[in-house]
């Protein structure tokens, strides 16, 4: 049984004619009536009475009903597979470091989400070894994140490459300055992530050439927190300038004059996935694309 015959068998009730359905369908009569007659074998009953007046036999009724219902399901399958190959439904896993997570995504995915309202986004924000982790595991289908720990079989390339300032509370000093130098922050209290961070790493150690490892510090896990914290005068904080986009209210972001630390930000893909539909590319492009019209850093 062919779907064009049980199309066929519908579009004659509904024309109310062999000769009507044959225009509307662009088909030649014998054409329609030899698909009739095929379908009637098919299902081994008769669907119309043979005489002048169309008329459908009690089998044909119920199969009419039955046929309708049939051809609407089939019509959103094919939009279904069609929006698939397309990629305009499905789920993009995407692993995500902050403050990409907090300060640029929503951006992105504000107007990608309005193009393709049925697209399911599941975000992990992790930090990059994580997410490398979650990626081998197959638990995310790329990572937006900085350069993580080597594993084989994952391959990260970065597109942007931050610079860092300090973010001080209104009251403190040093907001009257347009920038200033690491030696300048002596005798201040600095506000760090993990120890384990990439960043704070390079930090530390341009920190004790310029000013030793004698330094006041407290640990914030969180690298958005930060803000809240300087804002209250309790340190200060050497981050990216990603991070310091929205500063909160008494806070103010200063250029460092001798700190040359330039960290990446970059796409983590495994290499078992050899491509990606095409709405993930898409979504990929408009995430590098907002970065690069940030600074002529970008790669």
């Amino acid at each position: 049984m062919e779907l064009r015959a049980i199309q066929t068998f519908t579009t004659i009730v509904q024309a109310g004619s062999f000769q009507k359905a044959a225009k509307i369908l662009n088909y030649s009569q014998p054409t329609i009536s030899m698909r009739i007659k095929q379908l009637e074998q098919d299902l081994g009953v008769q669907l119309f009475e043979r005489g002048k007046s169309l008329k459908l036999t009690k089998a044909g009724n119920i199969f009419y009903e039955r046929s309708k219902q049939l051809l609407i399901q089939y019509e959103v399958l094919d939009h279904t597979i069609f929006d698939l190959r397309a990629g305009n439904t499905g789920e993009i896993k995407i692993g995500i470091s902050e403050p990409t997570a907090s300060l640029v995504l929503p951006h992105v995915l504000t107007p990608f989400l309005e193009e393709y309202p049925n697209l399911n986004i599941t975000i992990l924000v992790e930090d990059a070894n994580t997410c490398s982790k979650k990626l081998v595991k197959g638990e995310i289908d790329f990572a937006i994140c900085g350069e993580p720990e080597l594993i084989l079989e994952n391959y990260y390339k970065v597109f942007y490459r931050d610079s860092l300032d300090i973010l001080v509370a209104e009251k403190n000093p040093l907001a009257s300055k347009e920038s200033v130098t690491l030696a300048d922050l002596k005798e201040e209290r600095f506000i760090f992530t993990p120890a384990n961070c990439p960043i704070r790493i390079q930090i530390e150690q341009e920190l004790k050439q310029a000013i030793g490892s004698t330094y006041k510090k407290m640990e914030v896990s969180s690298s958005m927190a930060h803000k809240h914290y300087v804002a209250q005068d309790l340190g200060i904080s050497i981050f990216t300038k990603t991070a310091h986009l929205n500063t909160v209210p008494g806070t103010k972001a200063i250029p460092v004059e001798d700190l040359d630390i330039h960290p990446p930000i970059g796409i983590l893909t495994n290499q078992k996935k050899e491509s990606f539909d095409m709405m993930t590319e898409e979504l990929l492009e408009r995430i590098t694309a907002f970065f690069q019209a940030k600074t002529e850093l970008s790669l």
